[in-house]
């Protein structure tokens, strides 16, 4: 706690050419965990829902779906989508991904 006989506080010194904004600030911080990234595979699922928009999942990250006008719209979005949870997972101290396994079934 402060009482009255405590120095004032001082913010520091900011320079505004140094300011960024928060977009910017996300954009380098992004740059800046992708340039210690290796590449990595993951399989997507790809439908149309019944509004006709291009649904994309990625089983192995729980929760990480995305969609888009066309097929190509919906892959670049499910790209972006796969950074974001890894990042979010990482930050939370998560399993980046789940086990996902293909098995036999006759039909």
């Amino acid at each position: 706690l402060l009482s009255a006989s405590d120095p004032p506080l001082r913010c520091p010194a900011v320079n505004p050419a140094t300011l960024v904004s928060a977009a910017e600030a996300i954009h380098l911080r992004r740059a800046k965990l992708m340039s210690n990234r290796w590449p990595m595979k993951f399989t997507v699922t790809i439908d149309r829902d019944e509004t006709g928009a291009w649904v994309a999942e990625c089983p192995a990250i729980p929760g990480c779906v995305s969609q888009g006008a066309t097929k190509p719209a919906a892959i670049k979005n499910i790209r972006e989508a796969i950074e974001l949870c890894l990042e979010a997972r990482a930050e939370r101290g998560l399993p980046l991904t789940i086990e996902t396994r293909q098995v036999e079934v006759a039909v």
